[in-house]
């Protein structure tokens, strides 16, 4: 009865070692998975393109002074056709002209004192009107942007902005980078993980970055999430910044 009952003993106790045991190998993969399932890498991908400007807007203004408000305001006008003459003999159609309100404001101007100090007052009256040009045709808003200075040599009180030049497709060049960019991200991935012996798997998570518009040569930071736009050359330079995580398999 005794042999039978240490008998009895020791199986229980080679099965409750034997249950213990797959216990722990079951356990022991799940944690073996759950650790997998949480490895990941966390990589940039960049995408440039030359990109052209499609369109240009040009800001020309008349400013004059004179000593009555009256007087100011006539002048402004008497002015106008020479203004308008001059952009449609540089073939800046109408059509794309943008004509701001007529402004007459009084000119104020600060005297130092020899003592110290100063004091302002108003010497007569400013009228100014300025009209933004727009158009496709560049070469011509190039010409007349230059083609100004002889009128400003003749007296002319004409002043004018460089033009800027824009791209209207922004958000197609955008997309089309940010595809490129996330498999540019992907082959880094891949590259980094190679000596691992494991693979890439799923996107987990991705983010854009800055969006770039950029002067030929120019440079940027791959962490200024802001971006620029350059508007002062007409060829130019896109470039998008994403980062993605990916679930890396064993």
């Amino acid at each position: 009865m005794e042999k039978q009952s240490t008998l009895a003993m020791t199986i229980l106790g080679v099965l409750l070692a034997l249950g213990m045991s797959g216990a722990a190998f079951i356990l022991g993969v799940q944690a073996k998975k759950a650790v997998s399932g949480q490895q990941s890498i966390t990589v940039k991908g960049l995408a440039v393109k030359d990109v052209k400007a499609d369109n240009a807007e040009w800001t020309v203004t008349i400013s004059v002074n004179e000593p009555a408000f009256a007087g100011a305001l006539n002048r402004l006008r008497t002015e106008r056709p020479a203004l308008d003459a001059f952009l449609v003999k540089e073939g800046l159609d109408k059509s794309g002209w943008n004509e701001g309100s007529e402004s007459v404001t009084a000119h104020m101007v600060t005297t130092y004192l020899p003592g110290g100090g100063s004091k302002t007052e108003q010497q007569g009256y400013d009228a100014t009107q300025s009209i933004v040009v727009a158009s496709k045709d560049l070469p011509k808003i190039v010409a007349a942007s230059k083609n100004i200075l002889a009128l400003q040599a003749e007296g002319r009180p004409f002043s004018s902005t460089e033009p800027l030049y824009l791209v209207s497709n922004l958000e197609d060049i955008k997309m089309s980078l940010i595809a490129a960019a996330t498999e540019n991200a992907r082959k880094r991935a891949e590259e980094f993980v190679k000596q691992d012996k494991v693979k890439v798997g799923v996107m987990r998570s991705a983010s854009q970055g800055a969006f770039y518009i950029l002067a030929p040569g120019g440079s940027s930071d791959t962490d200024d999430y802001g971006g620029t736009y350059d508007k002062t050359t007409i060829n130019k330079l896109a470039k998008v910044v994403v980062t993605i995580v990916y679930n890396i398999e064993q």
